[in-house]
C-alpha cells in the first residue's frame, strides 16, 4: 500500500514541471557523495536515518559495497516539502573514481544542475576540476557543498577563526576554476567573432596590415571579458549556493539559515545578515551595527562567532569531553529531543548524530538551495538546445525548415498531446529480470496464504501415504515416484529461468512530449543527420510501423516501447506514461541502441551531439573461456557488456583474440566480474595487460651512450636487413616482385608540435576524408573553416620546426595521405618530381581531386602506406610522428632478366608517362596493385629502420594526496616503477602534499594497491591517460665505440628498457625474438670437497 501510494504521489509530481529539479552529484572520489546521498534518500523514509551513511544506498553492486567507491552512475526520485509546496527531485548519484568518468557523462547530459561536493580538507582535487568542466561543457548550473568541516575539528585540531580562513581558500579554489573556464569560453567566443569578419573588409587593406603585423601584432586577450555577466558564475555564500556540512554526522547549514536565527535575536534585518555572515565582517556589541575590516581590527567574524564556535561547541561537548551536563543543556536550550535509545549509546558519534541531525538537518538545506538556486525543465536555455541538436561539423543554421522548430519545442518543454516526443538515451544499464516489479515477491492476502497452507498439508498427507507404500514391494510405486518428481523439475527450471535473465533499461530523460507504453517511435542513431533525408510528404516524419512496408532512412530503426519506469535506485516502479522534464527507465531498447541515442516521434529531428569522456579506454586484455564449449556464451557477453558500459571497448584481433579495452585497473576488474557473473556466466582465462606502444623515429643522436660526442670516424651506423641498396641519404631504394618498378623512400621523423596537432585533430582529418573518397558529399562552412585554419596551423608549425629540412618546409601541400586509417599523426609525402598529384587539401576548394594517368596505382601507394603505418617494423605496434617521403616511382619496360637484375635501367615517370607493366609479367607474381602495395609497405618499414627508431610508452598522469610522514615512501614506489615527480606543492591551510607525478602504464598495474600497503592506506593515486613519450633508449643498441665498451663491457647485459618491452609485445605477438636463454653456460664446481 506505501509503494503504491508513492507511485501514485511522483506520477502526479511529473506533470508539473516547474516543480521538477533533475541534478546530479559530482565530485572527486571519496568527498562523500554517496553518503551525502543518503541522507537525501533517508529523508523520503525510504531508508532509516541512523542507516544514512554507512547504508550507501545507491551503490547497489557487491564490488561497489566492498571497494567503498561508486562505479555506475545511480537514479532515484525523491520527494521534497516545503511551505506546503511539493517538489520532484530526480536526483543521480554519480562515481568520483577517474576510471568511471563515463559515467559522469552520462549523467550530466540527462541534468539541469549539479551538486559539486568538495572536502573541506583535500580542496580542489583533479576530478573535481574535471566534473566542474563536464558541467560547464554540458551547460548545467551546480551549487557547492563544502563536506567533512567535521575533519577540520577532528583531525586538523582547527580552531574556529582558522577553519574560516581555510574554508575561504576552498572556495576560492573553487571560484579559481569557475572563472578560468568562463574566460577559456568567452577567449574563444572573441576569436571565432573575429575570425567570421567579411572577407572583403579584410581584404581591403591587405598591402598595409601585411606590414604591421610583422611589426607589432598584439592581441587583447580581455576582449569580451567587460562586457560579459558574471553575477551568477562564482560560488558564494551569501547568494545561497554554497552549504557547509559534514554528510557523515548528518548536519548541513546555508548562511541563509543562521540569518533568519539571528535576525529576532540581534535585531537585525535578515537580508542584511544574509549578506554579511560571510566574509570580513563584525558586530559592534555596543552600537550593534555591522562593520566591515574585522580581520584588519582583530575582531572575530561575524561566520566565526555566530555559526562556527556554535559547530565547536558542540563537539567539543560531545566528542572532546563527553560532558552529559553540557550535553543535556545544549539539547535543552536547542528544543531537541533525543530517543532513549540513542542517549543510552556508548559511541559519542550517535549522539552527535542524533543532535546535529535535529539541528540542522543536512537534507532539508540541500534540497532547500537545490528548489531555489538550480533550474526546472522549463528553464532550459536556447544555448544549451543548440548545443545538444548540433554536433561539432554542424551548426542550427543548416538545419532544415521542421528542425529548426523542434528548438521551441524543448523549450516549451511541453507534453501535450500535439508536442513531438524527444528522448535522449545516454547509456544502457543492465538490471537482472528478479528486480522487476512483475518478478518481485509481495505481500500474500489472507485468502492466498490460507490456500497455500491447504495445498502444504496436502503435500504432506501425499508424501506420509507414498512412505507407507514404498514399504510394499511393488515396482509401481518408484515408477510412480520417479514419475512425479521428474514432473516437478520443468518447473522449478521454468521458474528460475524466468528470474534469472539480464535486461536492459534505457537511461533517458524526456525532453519534449510524453511518452507512452506501446507507443511507436524512431531510434536515431548518433550518425543520424535529417539535411540527407528527402522528405515528400509530411506523414513520412512519423513512426508507421515495421509492417508498413516503407523503408526507413540510414541509422533509423523503428520500435515500440515496451515498458516504462520510475527509477528508484535498487528498484524500478513501473508507469504507464512519462510527460516531458523527467528522467525515465524505458525497457525494449537492447535491439536497437549499441551505447547511446535519440529517440523521437519525428524524422526531422537530429540526434544528440555525441557526449564527451574525459579518459579514453588504454587498457587491453584479451580474454577466452576456460572451456572451448562456452565460446558461444562469452561472445554473447561480451556483446551484451559493449552495451552496458558506455566506455569500454570490444574487439577481435587478426589473432583472433576477443580483446576488452578499459579505462584503468579498477575498470578492468569491473568488466571481467560483470562478464563472469552477469553478462556471459562462465569461467574466464583472462591475459596479462596488453600494453599500447608507439613506434617512431628520431633524428641521429649527437653524443653516444657515455656523452662522447659522436664523430663521423665513430657514428653509429644502423644497418637494416634490407638486400635492396640503400643510398647514402637514408633513403630505401626498393623494387616490386617483377622488377617493373623502382621506388625510393625516406623516413624522416614529423616536429612534436606537428604530431600533437594531428592528434588533436582527428575529427577534422575524418571528415577531410570523406570529403576525398566520396563523390557528392559537401561539409558544413564551420568545418571547412576549420579545416582550413588547420592547414595554417600546420604551416607554421613546419615553418617554425623545420629550419633545414627543405621537404618538410613544403609538406603541407605535398600532403598525399594520412595514416594509419587516413586520419592518424603519419603522413605521405608525394616527393617525385615528375609525377604532379593534387594534395588532400585540393578538395576543400574545387571538390574531389582529379588524379593523373597513374591513379590506377595510387590506391596501391596509399594502401602500403597505410599497412606500414599501422604495424610497425619494431614489434608491430602503430607508428606516431613519422613522415615518409616517395622520391622516386619509376616503371622499367625491359622484362628480360638481365634487365631485371640491372637496377639502374629504368625509365622515370617523366620519360614514359604512360607506362605500365605487362599483364604476364604480374600473373606471374599476381596483380601488380598488390605487388606495388607490398613493396610500398616493406620499402617504409626499411627506411623506418634506416634511421634512429625508438619506442613511445603511454603515460599515466598520477595526482596524488599524501601527508609529509609518507612522501619517502611514496618517492620510493614511484622509483621503482620508473616514474618521475612533475610537480608537488603543499596544500594551504593542511600538512597534505599534492604531488603529481608520470607513471608508464606498462608499469602502473598494482601501482595504486603498493601505494596503499606502503603508505598504511594514506595515499591513494589517480591515474589519467596524459600522453605518449619516447623512451630515449635504443632497442637495437650495443656497444661499439671504446668508452661504450670499457663502461658497459662486451655483454652491455645492463637491462635496456625499450628493448624490454620490445621483445614482451613481440613474444606476445607470436613474433621472433632474439634473445639468448642460457649464455656462457658452466658447470658448478665448490671449493669444498663433499664427505
Amino acid at each position: 500500500m506505501l509503494r503504491t501510494d508513492m507511485q501514485s504521489r511522483l506520477q502526479k509530481l511529473q506533470k508539473n514541471r516547474p516543480q521538477i529539479r533533475n541534478i546530479c552529484i559530482l565530485a572527486h572520489v571519496d568527498h562523500g557523495k554517496t553518503t551525502l546521498a543518503d541522507s537525501l534518500v533517508a529523508s523520503n523514509g525510504i531508508i532509516s536515518q541512523r542507516q544514512a551513511g554507512k547504508l550507501r544506498y545507491l551503490d547497489n553492486r557487491e564490488d561497489e559495497q566492498l571497494r567503498g567507491i561508486t562505479m555506475k552512475s545511480s537514479a532515484i526520485a525523491l520527494q521534497f516539502v516545503r511551505m506546503e509546496e511539493e517538489y520532484l527531485i530526480n536526483l543521480i548519484d554519480s562515481p568520483g573514481h577517474v576510471d568511471f568518468s563515463s559515467e559522469v557523462s552520462t549523467a550530466v547530459r540527462l541534468c539541469d544542475g549539479a551538486i559539486v561536493v568538495v572536502d573541506a580538507v583535500e580542496g580542489v582535487c583533479p576530478q573535481t576540476q574535471a566534473v566542474l568542466q563536464q558541467a560547464w561543457v554540458e551547460g548545467i548550473k551546480p551549487c557547492l557543498v563544502i563536506n567533512k568541516i567535521d575533519r577540520l575539528i577532528s583531525e586538523l585540531k582547527q580552531t574556529p577563526t582558522e577553519a574560516f580562513y581555510h574554508l575561504q581558500q576552498v572556495l576560492e579554489q573553487v571560484n579559481a576554476v569557475m572563472g578560468s573556464l568562463f574566460t577559456s569560453e568567452v577567449m574563444q567566443a572573441a576569436a571565432t567573432r573575429a575570425d567570421k569578419q567579411p572577407a572583403e573588409g579584410r581584404a581591403s587593406d591587405k598591402a598595409t596590415s601585411d606590414r604591421k603585423e610583422e611589426e607589432d601584432v598584439v592581441y587583447d586577450w580581455s576582449a569580451g571579458l567587460e562586457n560579459t555577466d558574471d553575477s551568477s558564475l562564482y560560488f558564494s555564500p551569501e547568494h545561497g549556493n554554497v552549504i557547509f556540512a559534514s554528510a557523515l554526522d548528518g548536519w548541513g547549514f546555508g548562511v541563509s539559515h543562521f540569518a533568519e536565527l539571528y535576525a529576532k535575536k540581534l535585531g537585525i534585518r535578515a537580508d542584511i545578515l544574509r549578506k554579511t555572515l560571510w566574509g570580513d565582517y563584525y558586530l559592534n556589541a555596543k552600537s550593534r551595527r555591522i562593520f566591515r575590516g574585522a580581520q584588519a581590527k582583530g575582531k572575530k567574524p561575524l561566520f566565526v562567532q555566530f555559526v562556527l564556535e556554535n559547530v565547536w561547541a558542540v563537539y567539543e561537548a560531545v566528542l572532546t569531553l563527553r560532558d552529559k551536563v553540557r550535553i543535556d543543556k545544549i539539547v535543552s536550550s536547542m528544543g531537541l529531543r533525543i530517543s532513549a535509545r540513542d542517549a543510552r549509546h556508548t559511541d559519542p558519534r550517535v549522539h552527535l548524530y542524533a543532535i546535529c541531525s535535529q539541528w540542522l538537518p543536512l537534507a532539508t538545506a540541500t534540497l532547500g538551495m537545490v528548489v531555489d538556486h538550480l533550474p526546472s525543465p522549463l528553464q532550459l536555455s536556447p544555448e544549451r538546445v543548440e548545443r545538444l541538436m548540433c554536433g561539432s561539423a554542424k551548426t542550427f543554421d543548416s538545419f532544415p525548415r521542421p528542425t529548426q522548430l523542434l528548438k521551441d519545442d524543448f523549450l516549451l518543454c511541453d507534453p501535450g498531446a500535439g508536442s513531438p516526443v524527444i528522448v535522449f538515451v545516454s547509456k544502457l544499464f543492465a538490471v537482472d529480470s528478479s528486480a522487476l516489479p512483475q518478478n518481485r515477491s509481495r505481500p500474500l492476502t489472507h485468502e492466498e496464504i490460507a490456500q497455500r497452507r491447504e495445498e502444504a498439508r496436502e503435500k504432506h498427507q501425499a508424501k506420509m501415504s507414498a512412505d507407507l507404500q514404498a514399504t510394499e514391494p511393488k515396482d509401481e510405486t518408484y515408477g510412480d515416484a520417479s514419475g512425479s518428481a521428474e514432473a516437478c523439475i520443468p518447473d522449478k527450471e521454468e521458474k528460475e529461468d524466468g528470474k534469472d535473465g539480464v535486461i536492459f533499461l534505457a537511461f533517458s530523460r524526456v525532453f519534449s512530449g510524453t511518452i507512452h507504453k506501446g507507443q511507436k517511435l524512431f531510434v536515431l542513431q548518433p550518425r543520424y543527420d535529417p539535411r540527407e533525408i528527402v522528405i515528400d510528404d509530411a506523414s513520412d516524419l512519423i513512426p508507421k510501423g515495421a509492417d508498413s512496408g516503407r523503408e526507413v532512412p540510414t541509422y533509423v530503426s523503428e520500435f515500440t516501447v515496451d515498458e516504462l519506469f520510475i527509477l528508484m535506485g535498487r528498484e524500478v516502479m513501473p508507469v504507464e506514461e512519462v510527460p516531458a522534464g523527467n528522467v525515465v527507465g524505458i525497457a525494449g531498447l537492447e535491439e536497437h541502441i549499441l551505447k547511446s541515442a535519440t529517440i523521437a516521434s519525428t524524422l526531422a529531428c537530429p540526434a544528440f551531439r555525441p557526449m564527451t569522456f574525459m579518459a579514453a579506454p588504454i587498457v587491453r586484455v584479451a580474454v577466452e573461456p576456460l572451456y572451448a564449449s562456452d565460446m558461444p556464451a562469452l561472445v554473447r557477453g561480451m556483446k551484451l557488456l559493449n552495451q552496458a558500459d558506455p566506455c569500454v571497448e570490444v574487439f577481435v584481433q587478426e589473432t583472433g583474440e576477443h580483446v576488452l579495452a578499459t579505462v584503468g585497473e579498477v575498470h578492468l576488474q569491473r568488466c571481467i566480474n560483470d562478464l563472469k557473473g552477469q553478462f556471459a556466466r562462465v569461467e574466464l582465462d583472462v591475459s596479462s595487460p596488453i600494453i599500447p606502444f608507439r613506434e617512431t623515429v628520431v633524428p641521429p643522436p649527437k653524443v653516444d651512450m657515455v656523452n662522447e660526442v659522436i664523430s663521423s670516424e665513430n657514428e653509429i651506423k644502423l644497418v637494416s636487413e634490407a638486400t635492396e641498396e640503400s643510398l647514402a641519404d637514408g633513403t630505401i631504394c626498393i623494387h616490386t616482385a617483377n622488377k617493373s618498378c623502382r621506388l625510393e623512400i625516406e623516413a624522416l621523423p614529423l616536429p612534436p608540435e606537428v604530431t600533437s596537432l594531428l592528434e588533436e585533430s582527428a575529427h577534422l582529418l575524418r571528415a577531410l576524408n570523406l570529403l576525398n573518397s566520396k563523390v557528392g558529399v559537401k561539409l558544413n562552412e564551420e568545418t571547412v573553416t576549420k579545416l582550413r585554419e588547420l592547414k595554417t596551423k600546420l604551416q607554421k608549425a613546419f615553418a617554425s620546426s623545420c629550419d633545414n629540412s627543405a621537404v618538410l618546409q613544403s609538406a603541407v601541400d605535398n600532403v598525399w595521405s594520412f595514416g594509419p586509417r587516413n586520419v592518424g599523426p603519419n603522413l605521405l609525402l608525394n616527393g617525385v618530381p615528375s609525377y604532379k598529384r593534387s594534395s588532400v587539401w585540393s578538395a576543400l576548394e574545387s571538390g574531389p581531386s582529379v588524379l593523373p594517368p597513374l591513379q590506377e596505382y595510387d590506391n596501391s601507394i596509399v594502401s602500403g602506406f597505410q599497412l606500414a603505418s599501422l604495424s610497425g617494423p619494431l614489434c608491430e605496434e602503430p607508428l606516431l610522428g613519422v613522415c615518409f617521403v616517395l622520391k622516386d616511382w619509376s616503371y622499367a619496360q625491359s622484362t628480360s632478366k638481365e634487365k631485371e637484375a640491372d637496377l639502374s635501367d629504368h625509365r622515370s615517370a617523366k620519360e614514359l608517362p604512360h607506362a605500365e607493366p605487362q599483364a604476364d609479367i604480374s600473373d606471374t607474381y599476381g596483380p601488380f596493385s598488390g605487388q606495388l602495395m607490398s613493396a610500398m609497405k616493406e620499402g617504409c618499414r626499411r627506411a623506418f629502420l634506416a634511421r634512429p627508431c625508438r619506442l613511445m610508452a603511454a603515460m599515466y598522469s598520477c595526482e596524488i594526496l599524501a601527508t609529509a610522514e609518507v612522501l619517502g615512501k611514496l618517492y620510493a614506489v614511484l622509483g621503482r616503477r620508473n616514474g618521475r615527480v612533475v610537480a608537488e606543492e603543499m596544500k594551504e591551510g593542511s600538512a597534505t602534499f599534492g604531488i603529481r607525478a608520470l607513471v608508464p602504464v606498462a608499469e602502473s598495474f598494482g601501482f595504486a594497491e603498493e601505494i596503499r600497503k606502503k603508505t598504511s592506506g594514506l595515499a591513494s593515486p589517480q591515474l589519467v591517460f596524459s600522453h605518449w613519450e619516447v623512451i630515449p633508449n635504443d632497442p637495437f643498441w650495443v656497444p661499439s665505440t671504446e668508452e661504450e665498451l670499457l663502461h658497459f663491457g662486451e655483454k652491455a647485459d645492463s637491462e635496456n628498457l625499450a628493448r624490454r618491452y620490445m621483445n614482451a609485445v613481440r613474444k606476445r605477438k607470436g613474433l621472433h625474438v632474439e634473445e639468448k636463454i642460457v649464455e656462457h653456460a658452466e658447470k658448478q664446481r665448490t671449493l669444498k670437497k663433499n664427505k
